[in-house]
């Protein structure tokens, strides 16, 4: 067996272990299974890499023959190059640290031995949507990751709301995956093929602006719209908070969200054939960083604050998708599972040491207290906000680069979101970690440090988060960029059909303004942020005292109520009128007055059963007469007729 094949069965054999034996595997056994899982699968990752690394080449590693009807062929096959290789060690690697993490956040928990089964599932599915072939085997993987995300965010179902936002994201996804499914069909109908080799090289013989590949990748980004959360499917989101915080990570940051990202660079020539497609992408990657990052300003739930934050960023991605900017959006991807899982498991460590109090309102001056989740947790703020040198200014600063270039009031819009989120995360870290403590007096005897289980993934991702955007150095530092020169061969198809496809230049004055004011917006944020919550020791009011905007932009813009009306309500109402109307007043009506006629009937012919052998001859005379007449009677008439005729002469 391959190494390649070894990758997805590792977790695949944890889950099996864990999930078909949680009752009796020993709980001292289930953590080594679920970590050792994924630990092989990484490694396994770095060994095909190494293999890879020699020629470069693509490697297609069909299992067995699928589907074969006619001439349409699908097989199971798995496909290794520089994306995939990319997503596997985002998956794996940021994974396997979750996974550690996990053993200390969850050791208490009754489900224990079910979550690190899920955990793996939820692995293995991700890694097979990344290392299939064909477009088959990425639905497949697509499915697997949305049921686990409905396992694992309804982890504790005996709370009727963490099985309602379980419900959310499951229904939410659906819409988006039958855009998805459209695309796959559409894909079948144009190419005659799902594999990707194939329909990539057919796709080089098309016009840019082929309205045939305009249908099929917006269909396509209607399912990234639902798996990655943007706008008008980004709702269930924030509200997947309600798992396990490790679960919050892995969703936010290596997984599920990452895979509308992951189609369309996959899916890079189809995209660059039809441009009006990636200028709804960008449009809607802009309205859904900007919208998620002025919720997040007012949100006080650490877990939620987070959350709309990975909306946002994903709307980042797509922003640099959608200009074209391949690399650069997956660029973002990469910087934001570094400081995104980071932030999560420390918000997860805070929470702990909180005794389960997720509410920034209650807490402050945890600094002293948990200082490696405090020093942590700050680098991932910084990351985040856009500050050199850390990750997330690198990715950041270079979509929005490629956006001043396509356009100037998407650039400006890019930047108030930056503005936002430089805020906002300040805020968080200010209100959590500085001040004076606002929690219980058992809160603040409780508050310690956490197990290095889950401190020991915490300082890797902050290492990952200090130095990851060192990949990917801007063109004026004259330093390689790493990322884009190992990217580079999955654009050959692009660069065949778009003869300006990466001939994006910006004058190195203009970088350097671009990226002082990127920089100059952060700080400026940081510095408000400072001054209201560290200088004037504001603090955010109770909820029922807010107005205004801020109530606005504290309840989501009431998205959540506007769904429910033009939606739910409308839905529940159709099914009661379906269920109490149309169902028992119609179809039980009609049902009902056929039985009450038959009943009638039967009782009318009934009275004919006399016993008297007189009227039945009576009645069997009068049969054949009627029979007779039905078969003779014109016969008969025209005779009579004759007969009258010959009569009257």
């Amino acid at each position: 067996m391959s190494l390649i094949t070894l990758i997805p069965l590792f977790p695949l054999i944890g889950f099996l272990i864990n999930g078909l034996g949680y009752k009796k595997i020993s709980h001292s056994l289930v953590a080594p299974i679920g970590i050792g899982a994924s630990v092989l699968s990484f490694i396994c990752t770095v060994l095909v890499f190494l293999q890879f690394k020699e020629t470069g080449e693509t490697i297609v590693q069909p299992l067995f023959s699928w589907i074969t009807v006619g001439g349409f062929d699908v097989s199971f096959a798995f496909q290794i190059d520089q994306l995939s290789i990319l997503m596997l060690f985002i998956i794996t690697g940021v994974g396997s640290l979750i996974h550690l993490y996990s053993m200390g956040y969850m050791g208490h928990d009754a489900g224990y031995g079910k979550f690190f089964a899920y955990l793996n599932l939820f692995l293995f599915s991700m890694l097979l949507l990344v290392m299939g072939a064909n477009y088959l085997i990425m639905f497949i993987g697509w499915e697997g990751v949305g049921l686990c995300s409905y396992l694992l965010i309804g982890f504790w179902n005996k709370r009727s709301d963490f099985g309602d936002a379980a419900r959310k994201a499951f229904i939410m996804n659906r819409v988006g995956d039958l855009g998805f499914l459209i695309g796959i069909f559409l894909i079948v109908k144009q190419f005659g093929t799902l594999e990707y080799l194939s329909v990539f090289e057919q796709a080089k013989g098309l016009q840019v602006g082929d309205i045939s590949v305009m249908f099929i990748t917006f269909c396509l980004f209607i399912g990234a719209m639902g798996k990655s959360a943007q706008i008008p499917l980004f709702t269930w989101l924030p509200d997947a908070m309600a798992g396990p915080t490790p679960v919050s990570a892995l969703i936010h940051a290596a997984t599920m969200v990452t895979s509308g990202i992951y189609m369309v660079v996959r899916s890079n020539v189809l995209y660059t054939l039809s441009p009006d497609t990636l200028e709804f992408v960008a449009w809607i990657g802009t309205f859904t960083a900007v919208l998620a990052a002025s919720i997040a300003i007012f949100q006080n739930d650490i877990k939620k604050v987070l959350a709309y934050s990975t909306v946002s960023q994903l709307g980042y991605m797509f922003i640099g998708l959608g200009v074209m900017a391949y690399t650069s959006g997956f660029f973002h991807v990469i910087t934001h599972a570094f400081f995104k899982a980071l932030l999560f498991l420390g918000a997860g460590s805070v929470i702990h040491a909180m005794s389960d109090e997720q509410d920034i309102r209650k807490m402050g001056g945890l600094w002293s207290k948990i200082k490696i989740t405090a020093v942590t947790f700050l680098i991932g703020t910084i990351a985040i906000s856009g500050l050199p040198p850390f990750a997330g200014f690198f990715s950041k600063d270079e979509i929005l680069a490629h956006v001043f270039e396509h356009n100037k009031l998407m650039w400006a819009l890019g930047m108030l979101g930056s503005f936002m989120t430089s805020f906002y995360m300040f805020r968080l870290f200010f209100l959590t970690f500085t001040g004076e403590f606002r929690g219980s007096k058992e809160q603040k005897e409780h508050l310690h440090e956490s197990p290095s289980s889950m401190t020991i993934p915490l300082m890797a991702l902050a290492a990952l988060s200090i130095v990851g955007g060192f990949i990917g150095f801007p063109e004026i530092f004259h330093l390689p960029h790493a990322l884009a020169d190992f990217m580079a061969p999955i654009y050959d198809n692009s660069k065949a059909v778009f003869a300006g496809f990466g001939e994006v230049h910006v004058e190195h004055s203009t970088e350097w303004i671009l990226m002082l004011t990127s920089v100059a917006v952060a700080l400026v944020a940081l510095i408000l942020a400072y001054v209201l919550y560290v200088k004037q020791g504001s603090r955010p009011a109770a909820d029922g005292e807010i107005s205004g905007i801020k109530k606005w932009l504290a309840d989501k813009y009431y998205l959540d109520e506007a769904y429910n009306a033009v939606f739910v309500n409308t839905t529940e109402k159709l099914s009661v009128f379906f269920g109490n109307v149309l169902d028992t007043k119609v179809i039980d009506g009609a049902v009902n007055g056929l039985g009450t006629l038959v009943g009638l009937c039967n009782k009318w012919i009934g009275k004919l059963q006399t016993g008297s052998t007189g009227f039945y001859l009576i009645l069997m005379g009068g049969a054949i007469a009627v029979i007779l007449f039905l078969n003779m009677g014109n016969e008969l008439l025209e005779s009579l007729n004759h007969i009258f005729k010959a009569q009257t002469k």
